[in-house]
């Protein structure tokens, strides 16, 4: 014979209920998580002192990669694992109105080569020294490397600017000395002062000078002295 449960059985019933109710409406309270100050959808659960995350929100929220391998669940979070990849911090580079250091520098040697190497033929001008060019090709050769060192020194557009006036600096003086070394080979005479009215070795000195004058104040203007 079925019998129906007592009143005394359904207010127990409905006590052990409620509680049980409450218990997992409190267990289910949701709360947002914030990685790395930024707020995120994901929702952590809180249950029996323990929260709960879904791992896959969770690595799409932090930019990582989750992996599954048999029994084991993989999270990978940027800086947590491989740092090959990790980007290089950002490398300063001066304003392109600048000269860059190494270039001012390699410049600076170019130019104190070309002015030794024009002290040098005007001194065996002006004393009548014999001018070979075996002895004035060393400096050819020195101003030569410092123009292709200041060459790879390029950075900023002022360094590539400068590097114009440089190698036609180079040329012309250059090209002087390869007039001097040729009027001695022909026994032409030289007159001591031939390098006062000699309008390209003026034009290798104002160029020398407005050179010195942007090494200076590190900016390129170009007045047109190198022209």
């Amino acid at each position: 014979m079925h019998r129906k449960p007592s009143g005394t059985t359904l207010l127990l019933a409905v006590l052990m209920v409620v509680p049980a109710f409450a218990l997992c409406r409190a267990a289910q309270e949701p709360q947002t998580l914030i990685v790395n100050g930024q707020r995120t959808q994901i929702t952590v659960v809180q249950m029996n002192g323990h929260s709960y995350v879904d791992l896959e929100a969770l690595a799409r929220a932090a930019n990582g990669s989750l992996s599954f391998n048999g029994n084991q669940i993989a999270l990978t979070l940027p800086g947590s694992g491989d740092t090959s990849t990790s980007a290089p911090a950002p490398v300063s580079s001066p304003s392109n109105s600048e000269f860059s250091k190494s270039f001012l520098r390699a410049g600076i040697e170019q130019m104190t080569i070309i002015r030794e190497w024009r002290t040098a033929l005007a001194n065996a001008v002006q004393n009548g020294f014999p001018i070979a060019d075996d002895w004035l090709s060393a400096y050819r050769s020195q101003a030569t490397t410092a123009l292709r060192l200041s060459f790879v020194a390029i950075s900023t557009d002022s360094d590539r600017n400068a590097y114009r006036l440089l190698n036609s600096e180079f040329e012309n003086m250059k090209l002087l000395s390869n007039n001097y070394v040729a009027v001695r080979q022909s026994m032409q005479f030289i007159a001591p002062d031939s390098l006062a009215s000699d309008p390209l070795n003026q034009k290798i000195l104002n160029c020398g000078h407005s050179l010195a004058g942007m090494a200076a104040s590190g900016q390129f203007v170009d007045d047109g002295s190198c022209q």
